[in-house]
């Protein structure tokens, strides 16, 4: 018998996306700050304390992101324990909200890498450009994970694949959105290392490296863009897109004017988390886009339209 409600199901969904964006957004703080080694080495511990007694700021910043992390952890455990008392076995509702769980678990692995690792603060190294995109792919996976636990509470269709043109569009673009986000990832950490920690690309061929793949993420930019109106109109009810087809291109452009104005501005780090929340919350409506497209009956063809007619 359920003994949570399905209306309780769906806040506590929304909630834990809600708070683990929050925590995402900490965590570009962490790294545009330089703060991340901000317990040094240590992990879990902290500086080897399990509470630093003597912080500095960056102690406090990256202490705090641990701590934030941990709670999303919990919220996502909790959040397993809510769907499976509110929703019946078998429930797409109870694999995303699992799916959710082990991401939030890989997530914090790949946190914990990093540190582990030494690939924090101004660390320049290759390995490090590649757990970066790393980590930004699993951030996205997890946010996927938990906004169809979200979507799905709320009575929403799950998608209905088999052989559809649909389905080919709609992974493009996700996956054109994707990969963008992962090159904005090593975009990110260039800004960090030249622009916060005054690392040279002239002296260092490293960094030199990965400044030079900047020019990767605004062209992945134009054909994430291209793949997503394609999408967006290969995808349309009747005549026309959908609302929040159109909605996403409207908020992609906008996005791309405000990547413009962060080079312009030499990436101060309010603009870098603005940009990132736009990233995420553009990531979050694509899912939906997606869910909602792919449950909906697939488009009639052309040509059996007008015989039909």
């Amino acid at each position: 018998m359920l003994n949570v409600s399905s209306r309780t199901v769906s806040r506590v969904a929304w909630g834990v996306l809600g708070y683990t964006v929050l925590v995402i957004l900490w965590g570009a703080f962490v790294r545009a700050s330089g703060s991340g080694a901000g317990c040094g080495d240590h992990w879990p511990l902290c500086n080897g304390e399990v509470v630093p007694t003597a912080p500095t700021m960056n102690t406090i910043v990256e202490f705090g992101h641990r701590i934030t992390s941990a709670l999303a952890g919990i919220a996502a455990l909790g959040l397993v324990a809510v769907v499976f008392r509110g929703t019946a076995k078998g429930s797409p509702v109870r694999k995303a909200a699992v799916a959710s769980l082990v991401f939030m678990i890989t997530e914090g692995a790949i946190g914990a890498g990093l540190v582990l690792f030494e690939y924090v603060a101004y660390n320049p190294s290759i390995g490090r450009a590649v757990w970066m995109a790393a980590h930004l792919t699993n951030t996205f996976f997890l946010l996927g994970a938990l906004t169809l636990t979200a979507w799905w509470s709320e009575g929403a269709d799950t998608p209905r694949l088999g052989m559809r043109a649909e389905a080919g569009w709609v992974g493009a673009a996700l996956l054109a959105v994707l990969v963008l986000g992962a090159g904005g990832a090593i975009t990110a950490l260039g800004d960090t290392l030249v622009l916060g920690g005054g690392l040279d690309p002239e002296t260092d061929p490293i960094v030199a490296a990965i400044l030079g793949a900047r020019v990767f993420h605004p062209t992945m930019a134009f054909v994430a863009l291209a793949i997503l109106g394609a999408a967006v109109f290969a995808t349309r009810t009747g005549a026309r897109p959908t609302t929040l087809g159109m909605t996403i291109l409207g908020v992609f452009l906008g996005q791309m004017a405000l990547g413009a104005l962060n080079v312009a501005l030499m990436a101060p780090i309010w603009l870098q988390i603005v940009h990132l929340l736009i990233t995420d919350l553009i990531w979050i409506a694509m899912i939906v886009w997606a869910s909602e497209t792919l449950a909906a009956p697939a488009l009639e063809p052309v040509e059996s339209a007008a015989v039909a007619a």
